[in-house]
């Protein structure tokens, strides 16, 4: 499933680059995420789990992050399993920064395959919606800990932990929402 997402931070963009270059802070702003090792050359191991409804995944695995600083861009290839729902899952992440008035753009494109349990949402276009309020954590999360005034501060700001029910429904009210203003 594609899924592309775009935000701004008001920050410049050497500001918001140099941000995106320290892997482990950006994992605190990734809501559900855990970065547990640092391998070396751009390879992390970490673990993304998430509460959605009745089902409940953490996948463990690795993802390879190769920046391109001439392009203010990075590719970040990732795999997972849950080993206690079965479900397994690949992406492919491509972000790109780019100057804004008033800040830096973000545009972010993935490419996210899942087998298992966890295929069900994607078969429904709920990860498609999740994946835009989880996105949008993550713009509050990263502009929280630019804002910081001292490092404490930053470290401090951190995104929560994926509420399923809370998300879910907040997702499908968003849904019906859609769906009856788009009739007016």
């Amino acid at each position: 499933m594609k899924i592309t997402h775009d935000f701004e931070v008001s920050k410049p963009l050497p500001v918001v680059w140099d941000f995106f270059q320290d892997v482990p802070t950006v994992a605190q702003c990734l809501p559900g995420a855990e970065l547990t090792e640092d391998k070396g050359d751009g390879v992390y191991a970490g673990r993304v789990s998430a509460k959605l409804g009745p089902l409940s995944a953490s996948f463990e695995g690795e993802a390879t992050v190769v920046a391109d600083p001439a392009t203010h861009s990075a590719s970040i290839k990732g795999k997972g399993v849950d080993k206690r729902g079965g479900s397994r899952g690949r992406m492919s992440v491509v972000y790109q920064l780019r100057e804004a008035e008033g800040g830096t753009g973000v545009d972010i494109e993935a490419d996210v395959n899942l087998a298992g349990a966890a295929a069900q949402f994607g078969r429904s276009g709920l990860i498609r919606e999740i994946s835009n309020r989880l996105i949008s954590e993550f713009a509050d999360c990263l502009e929280g800990k630019l804002s910081a005034m001292t490092v404490e501060e930053a470290a401090a700001v951190q995104a929560g932990e994926v509420k399923g029910l809370q998300l879910f429904f907040k997702t499908l009210g968003s849904r019906i929402k859609g769906m009856f203003s788009s009739s007016d």
